[in-house]
């Protein structure tokens, strides 16, 4: 069962870095892959925040910054010593090598899973508000799984390596706006209960002239 995994891994690894690489698609994919315009989406996504929520911006900003380093220790600090999977640049033969990379572990990708949690809180704020609100909650979905996406392209991770640092991120984004749920009803006071978690969409009510 295990070796039919790793088989279908690698298969779909050779797919996505060998059979579907094109130089147009290597500029993209090294754009996106590179872990500073991660940062600038997100920078991107605060101000958006900030802007559009003003003091009620910090709930969902914080969680983000918790559901990051949740993500990144589960990935890197947990499962990257833990199963040591070398990296198929370094483990396979005639892979498409498009950046330096150093010896590090590949399983599971951090990079998947810090932009796989960013998301998913900033999902859970937006996505059922305006338009411009789900404009941007679509959109750090849609670059959550470019940048997995180019990590296989770019010939640093197993496709395996990106799903679970997106499940990881998900998890990490979930669990940790979850918890902090239940801590904001339970254990604070009312003034700060509704300062900044997401208000369910109400409708508005018709109102007749005289």
């Amino acid at each position: 069962m295990l070796d039919a995994l790793y088989q279908f891994d690698v298969w779909l690894f050779r797919l996505i870095n060998e059979g579907i690489g094109q130089p147009y698609l290597d500029t993209l994919m090294l754009f996106v892959t590179d872990f500073k315009r991660s940062w600038v989406v997100a920078a991107f996504a605060s101000l958006y925040i900030i802007f559009t929520r003003r003091r009620e911006s910090v709930l969902p900003l914080a969680l983000c910054l918790l559901a990051i380093a949740v993500a990144d220790q589960t990935a890197s600090g947990l499962l990257k010593p833990l199963v040591q999977r070398t990296r198929p640049c370094f483990e396979l033969g005639h892979v498409r090598l498009l950046l330096d990379q150093t010896h590090s572990f590949s399983f599971a990708s951090s990079h998947a899973a810090n932009t796989a949690a960013v998301a998913t809180v900033m999902w859970i704020f937006l996505s059922k508000s305006s338009l411009p609100d789900r404009s941007v909650a679509w959109g750090l979905v849609v670059f959550s799984f470019l940048s997995g996406y180019s990590r296989v392209y770019v010939g640093v991770h197993y496709p395996l390596d990106v799903l679970a640092g997106w499940g990881i991120g998900v998890g990490a984004g979930t669990l940790t706006y979850l918890c902090v749920v239940f801590v904001w009803k339970n254990y604070l006071s009312p003034p700060l209960k509704n300062l900044t978690m997401p208000k369910k969409p109400q409708k508005q009510a018709a109102t007749s002239e005289k």
